[in-house]
C-alpha cells in the first residue's frame, strides 16, 4: 500500500531569487558615455585645435582647473564610501591625498635632477646621499605601485588599531584630524627628506616628456577624468554588491549586524584602505598638474573641505560628491578672486545650511523641493476643506430644523 505525502518537497514552490541589478540604468550608461566622450575627446579637441580667439576654445588655465577638480572629486568619492555608506566620518583624508602626491613628487624630483644627482633641495642642505625612503623613487613602475601601497599601508595600520578598539563617532573624527596634523608637522622638518616647508617643486619631465607642454597637460587631464570615471564605476559596483549592503547595515545598525553573524572589523578596515588608496591616486594625478606638493596639503582645513564636498553634493549617492566637489571648488575659485577674505565664512555657512535645510545635498534638492511643494499644497488645501465642511454643516442645519417642524405639525 502506498502512502502519499502531501508535504513532500516536490510540492513546495520553487525558490525564485531576485535578478541581479544592473550596474547602471540606460540613462546612467548614456550619461557615463557622454562624460567619457567629453573627457577624452571634446575637451582635448577644444584645447588643442580650436583657435584661442574662438568662444569655444578651452584655455590651458581652464583645462588645468578642471583637471584639479576631477582629482578633488575622486577624494569626495572616497569620503562618500566611508562616510555616506559606512557611517565613518574622516577629517584626515588630506593625509592620504598628500602621501600619494609626495610619492609622485619624489619621482619627478629624481627625474628633474638626473639619474646620478640628488634633488636640488638636498644639494642646498649639503646632503651626500639619498635617504633610505627614496630608494625606489627612480622607478616609475615602483612609483605607481607605491602611490597605492603607501596610503593603503598607513591607512590600514591606523584603521586596524582604531576599529579594533571600537573607536566611533566624533572621537574617531578627532583622531584622524590629529593624525593628519602630526604628519604635517613631521613633513615640515627638513631632516625628514621631504623638502621641508617648500616641499617639492621645479618639475621638468615625466617619463622624458616635458610636464609644461600643452600635450602633457591634455594627457594628465584625460588621465584624471578616466581615473574619476573608473573610481565611480568601481564604487558603484562595490556598493551594489553584498559587500556594500553589509557596509550599509554596519552604518545603520552595527550591533544588529554583529548579531546576524557579521564581524564589522574586516568590512570597515577594507573600505577604509580602499578609500585611502583612492585619495593617494588623486594626489598622484594632482601634483604634476599643479607643479608643487608641500605639507600644507595635509592641513586640517583641506581634510574638512573634502567632507564639505561630500555633504554639499549628497552623501550615499556617489554622483552627489562629484557634483559637490565641482560646485564648491568652482565657487572657491571665483570667490577667492572676487572677495578672498570671505571664503571661509561662506564655506562654514554653506556647511551649516546644507546640514540644517538640505540634508540630502544638491543631488536630492529637486526631490526635496517637490516634497516641500506638495506639503505646501496640502497645508493650503486643508483649511479649504475644513471651510467647505463647515459651510455644508451650516447649510444642513436649517433644513433639519424645517423637517422637525414639519413632523410636529
Amino acid at each position: 500500500m502506498s502512502v502519499s505525502n502531501s508535504s513532500s518537497p516536490a510540492s513546495a514552490p520553487p525558490l525564485v531569487l531576485p535578478a541581479p541589478e544592473s550596474l547602471l540604468s540606460g540613462k546612467g550608461w548614456t550619461a557615463f558615455l557622454l562624460a567619457l566622450t567629453m573627457v577624452c575627446a571634446v575637451a582635448p579637441a577644444l584645447n588643442l585645435w580650436v583657435p584661442e580667439d574662438s568662444a569655444l576654445h578651452l584655455s590651458d588655465y581652464m583645462l588645468g582647473l578642471l583637471g584639479k577638480f576631477m582629482c578633488y572629486a575622486i577624494c569626495a568619492l572616497a569620503i562618500d564610501l566611508i562616510w555616506g555608506y559606512t557611517g565613518i566620518l574622516s577629517l584626515g583624508h588630506g593625509l592620504f591625498f598628500a602621501l600619494g602626491g609626495y610619492v609622485m613628487g619624489m619621482y619627478l624630483m629624481r627625474e628633474a635632477a638626473g639619474p646620478d644627482a640628488l634633488p636640488a633641495f638636498m644639494g642646498f642642505l649639503d646632503w651626500k646621499e639619498l635617504p633610505w625612503h627614496w630608494a625606489l623613487s627612480g622607478s616609475f613602475a615602483a612609483t605607481v605601485l607605491l602611490v597605492f601601497l603607501v596610503p593603503g599601508l598607513i591607512g590600514g595600520l591606523f584603521g586596524y588599531f582604531a576599529f579594533r578598539s571600537r573607536i566611533k563617532g566624533v572621537y574617531f573624527s578627532i583622531i584622524t584630524q590629529a593624525l593628519t596634523y602630526a604628519a604635517m608637522l613631521l613633513f615640515f622638518r627638513n631632516e625628514t627628506g621631504f623638502g621641508g616647508n617648500n616641499g617639492f617643486t621645479g618639475f621638468k619631465t615625466l617619463l622624458g616628456f616635458s610636464v609644461n607642454s600643452q600635450a602633457m597637460h591634455v594627457l594628465l587631464f584625460a588621465l584624471s577624468g578616466l581615473a574619476l570615471l573608473g573610481c565611480f564605476l568601481f564604487s558603484r559596483w562595490l556598493m551594489r554588491s553584498k559587500y556594500g549592503r553589509v557596509l550599509q547595515a554596519v552604518r545603520d545598525a552595527e550591533s544588529r549586524t554583529m548579531f546576524c553573524g557579521y564581524n564589522p572589523l574586516p568590512y570597515k578596515l577594507s573600505i577604509w584602505v580602499i578609500s585611502a588608496m583612492m585619495c593617494g591616486l588623486a594626489g598622484a594625478l594632482y601634483v604634476p598638474q599643479v607643479g608643487i606638493i608641500n605639507p600644507s596639503e595635509m592641513s586640517v582645513g583641506n581634510s574638512i573641505e573634502m567632507a564639505v564636498w561630500t555633504a554639499v553634493g549628497g552623501r550615499a549617492s556617489l554622483v552627489g560628491p562629484i557634483i559637490g566637489a565641482f560646485a564648491v571648488n568652482g565657487g572657491k575659485s571665483w570667490l577667492t578672486v572676487a572677495a578672498p577674505e570671505y571664503w571661509l565664512y561662506v564655506l562654514g555657512a554653506l556647511f551649516i545650511v546644507v546640514t540644517l535645510f538640505m540634508p540630502g545635498g544638491l543631488i536630492r534638492l529637486p526631490q526635496q523641493l517637490r516634497q516641500w511643494r506638495e506639503k505646501r499644497k496640502a497645508q493650503v488645501k486643508a483649511p479649504l476643506n475644513q471651510t467647505a465642511a463647515a459651510a455644508a454643516k451650516t447649510a444642513a442645519e436649517p433644513a433639519s430644523a424645517d423637517a422637525i417642524e414639519g413632523v410636529r405639525a
